[in-house]
């Protein structure tokens, strides 16, 4: 029995807030996005110059401060532009409030300047300006950097994804961003350093405020003002002005066969196989074809947990992965025998097993020493003694980021597997899908740093935050908001997640990955409805079964594992995937953005057509009480079709 009607927040993002709209300000061929303080898209004749600008204060477990902006006032003629507000961040134990002022001028320049005043003592790991470059365009090509000394440096940005800091003591940086014109970004007011954020998935490479080799957390005093400035300069010719392409249809183009759609599986944490088993029919419909099944030492898994994973896996057949989070003691055997005979004696035949010791469950910075803990080679070689004749992964539970810092010995493992997080350091719905952008980079930084003679697997992935390895603990989120390194993220619940689901498996499958975990079965990483412990609006007032948006993305995929993945081309903020299936062409199409895209296909002798399946928030009533509704909602199909904001459609083709 249905309640009230879904709002339209709720049917796009499982909450009733929403990211408030970027405004679009102009100057001669500048132009750019103001999003709440900070800008966005810093374009030059439609050239895509900087990701971003904003000014950050950050708490000493890295979440982020959202501005009060007031007294914000625009002012808009034919030379230009200036916004100026002021904006306070803080808590109950801190705040600080700075001064801003933008401006931007027919010649393409640009500056931003904060003069901040902490009005408590502040703590804060970070707080002043960060400006980030983009990587489409942009990693592997030459960057000229000027040093705090006045040296001057000629380099790239790395285009394999850098571990370590890649420029340090920076004053500016200038890339070319078309033949012979030049764009220079200075930064003053403190030392500058840059980090490649594809390490967490972002999409760009950020410079920033206070390098990390000074200590951190520290003290702004209070009273104590500061002024920083960011200015942009463009050196040489203006490009002429590119096309605005933000209206005009998205052209599908499917190609030829690229290889194979990637096993397709969901993440079962411990706490969540009970509930999964509540709920077999809409399991067994998810059809996954692989579970990694959570084992944490530290919390004292074992038997209990491993009965509930082999019911699973005889319910839905999948293909077991036990995902093993050691006490990271020094005898890693002696942790993983008694585990291994109570695989033994509940019956279950794991595929395959992956060992991580707890000390890799937290962040090491690059070149800094590991705590005391066993070798790679002795927990592999302790995990091959207790699971003899089973698959041996390993690599990092935890993000990319500590791969690419604590890099294994890849002739010791069968694959290699990690996960990401799209909002370690922002979390609205712009930056989270942006993150899509940084899984191929991700994926082949890899291959070049473990070699090709090893698999790859990567998940469970999923909006929330499984563990901090940056912080004591996930940060809360009591009011169903987005939040940086938060457990729960209420878009897991809307459309946007199963428009995010498609984007990451596209990106995945076009690299060839082997595997691919997404989410969980229930709870804050499920695709499955269940009562939980933090609010889920409109879904507690309901009555009987219910999925997710992304349930049926992930189950339709799910049985496409292992076929025929055929190349589709498109572009506009639109991602889609294809296979070979059954003598049919399946294909899924996701919006990732607010804004409704057309879609056409291109083709050289006959339109296509076919069946189709909308998933868009005027079906979501249907959606998400019909674990069937791909297929009963199906329709025949012939054209060109609107895709509105974060809704995907499935083509069967002919």
């Amino acid at each position: 029995m249905m309640g009230t009607e879904p709002s339209r927040a709720i049917r796009l993002y499982g909450t009733e807030q929403v990211d408030p709209p970027l405004r679009t300000l102009r100057a001669g061929p500048l132009t750019v996005e103001f999003d709440n303080g900070a800008l966005r898209y810093v374009r030059v004749a439609g050239i895509e110059v900087l990701r971003g600008i904003a000014f950050l204060v950050r708490k000493e477990n890295w979440g982020t401060f959202t501005p009060d902006v007031e007294n914000l006032r625009f002012q808009e003629d034919a030379d230009g532009f200036t916004v100026t507000y002021r904006a306070t961040c803080g808590d109950a134990s801190r705040r600080i409030v700075y001064d801003a002022r933008i401006e931007g001028r027919a010649d393409g320049s640009l500056s931003f300047v904060a003069e901040a005043e902490p009005l408590t003592d502040l703590l804060t790991n970070r707080t002043g300006f960060i400006v980030l470059h983009p990587i489409e365009g942009v990693a592997g090509q030459p960057v000229k950097v000027l040093h705090e000394d006045g040296r001057e440096q000629v380099s790239q940005f790395p285009e394999k994804i850098n571990p370590r800091c890649p420029f340090t003591d920076i004053r500016a940086l200038s890339h070319e961003i078309a033949p012979g014109t030049w764009a220079t970004c200075t930064m003053e007011g403190d030392a500058f350093e840059m980090e490649d954020q594809r390490n967490w998935s972002d999409a760009s490479y950020k410079t920033y405020v206070r390098p990390l080799r000074r200590p951190w957390p520290y003290t702004l005093p209070k009273g104590v003002k500061f002024t920083q400035a960011v200015r942009l300069e463009i050196n040489g010719p203006i490009p002429e002005g590119g096309k605005d392409q933000g209206n005009e249809p998205v052209v599908l183009e499917l190609g030829e066969v690229i290889g194979k759609m990637p096993m397709i599986g969901i993440g079962v944490p411990a706490e969540e196989a009970a509930p999964a088993l509540e709920r077999p029919e809409l399991i067994k419909r998810l059809v996954p074809r692989w579970l990694v099944c959570e084992i944490d030492l530290r919390r004292g898994h074992g038997r209990s947990e491993l009965e509930k994973y082999r019911k699973l896996a005889d319910l839905t057949g999948a293909e077991v992965t036990l995902e093993i989070i050691t006490k990271g003691s020094m005898d890693p055997f002696g942790e993983l025998q008694p585990l291994a005979h109570a695989v033994q004696e509940v019956g279950l035949a794991p595929q395959a097993v992956a060992v991580f010791p707890a000390q890799d469950m937290k962040s090491v910075q690059p070149d800094a020493p590991w705590p005391e803990m066993p070798t790679f080679e002795e927990t592999y070689a302790a995990a091959r003694r207790a699971f003899p004749g089973v698959k041996l992964g390993g690599g990092m539970a935890a993000y990319f980021t500590e791969l690419n810092r604590k890099r294994p010995p890849a002739d010791r493992l069968d694959y290699v597997s990690f996960t990401t997080c799209p909002n370690v350091h922002a979390a609205d719905d712009i930056s989270v899908m942006e993150t899509l952008e940084s899984v191929p980079h991700l994926i082949r930084s890899a291959r070049a740093f473990m070699g090709e003679g090893v698999g790859y697997r990567i998940g469970p992935s999923q909006l929330g935050c499984r563990e901090n390895p940056y912080g004591n603990s996930t940060a809360p989120n009591e009011h169903n908001g987005r939040v940086c390194l938060s457990r729960v993220d209420p878009r897991q619940r809307g459309l946007f997640t199963a428009a995010w689901t498609i984007g990451y498996i596209a990106a995945c499958a076009e690299e060839g990955i082997d595997a691919v975990a997404l989410g969980a079965s229930t709870g804050p990483f499920g695709h499955i409805y269940r009562m939980a412990d933090f609010e889920q609006p409109w879904y507690d007032e309901q009555n009987g079964s219910l999925v997710y948006p992304s349930y049926h993305v992930m189950s339709d995929l799910a049985a496409s594992s292992g076929a025929e993945l055929l190349a589709v081309r498109s572009c506009h903020g639109v991602k889609s995937i294809a296979v070979w299936k059954d003598g049919r062409v399946i294909l899924w199409v996701a919006n990732l953005q607010a804004q409704a895209k057309t879609i056409e296909f291109l083709s050289s002798d006959r339109p296509y057509n076919g069946r189709i399946t909308m998933l868009s928030a005027d079906q979501f009533e249907r959606i998400v009480t019909n674990s069937d509704f791909v297929t009963s909602a199906m329709r025949e199909w012939g054209g060109a079709i609107e895709l509105h904001a974060y809704s995907v459609a499935r083509f069967e083709l002919s």
